[in-house]
């Protein structure tokens, strides 16, 4: 799906350059626009890097399961009888932290192995409330540091690239509550495995 998206981005712009009469641009933007691609992917790498450890000495100090234990209160209610499941929330919590953090790339694999431990606590495929409510929470998710924005931000020039805080904390509160509110009002028209 992501190869037709480009597809279609890329010949629209041609075709808009070709339009326009600036084809020549457009196509001079390519090279230049590739190379500043790898140039961000490549800065970003290693604060991803150090973060994803972060989040692995968390769980093999131990401090993710006190990390669960803190949060239990909060997700508790959203995940009601998979919150008895120590692993699962576990996981859940990991999840949750990396994103708090704004780590996007290691709140990845930890949503995959806590979605995974919802499905088997649900011993059913399909959609799952619980796998629902992790997706929602992963998807929206409340950012304390939004430290991916700020290091493309940083790779980008800017001079404050966490000036961003208080829009960032304004905007992922409001998502995350509207997002959960909506799920709880609508469930009723969606009966379990619709």
């Amino acid at each position: 799906m992501l190869s037709v998206i480009w597809t279609v981005f890329l010949c629209m712009a041609l075709l808009c350059g070709a339009v326009t009469g600036r084809l020549a641009e457009v196509t001079a933007a390519v090279p230049t626009g590739a190379a500043e691609a790898i140039t961000l992917a490549i800065s970003i790498t290693g604060l991803m890097c150090f973060w994803s450890g972060v989040m692995e000495l968390l769980q093999a100090s131990g401090l993710a399961e006190r990390l669960s234990r803190l949060m239990a209160p909060v997700l508790r209610p959203l995940f009601g009888s998979a919150s008895q499941d120590k692993q699962a929330m576990e996981a859940v919590s990991a999840n949750v932290t990396a994103n708090l953090l704004g780590l996007s790339n290691a709140a990845t694999p930890l949503g995959l192995r806590a979605s995974e431990r919802l499905y088997v606590l649900a011993g059913r495929s399909g959609a799952p409330d619980t796998v629902l409510t992790l997706i929602v929470l992963n998807a929206t998710s409340i950012q304390l540091i939004p430290s991916t924005v700020a290091a493309v931000r940083a790779a980008c020039g800017a001079h404050a690239p966490f000036d961003i805080m208080l829009p960032v904390w304004g905007a992922s509160a409001a998502s995350v509550a509207a997002v959960l509110l909506s799920s709880k009002l609508l469930r009723p028209f969606f009966p379990d495995g619709e």
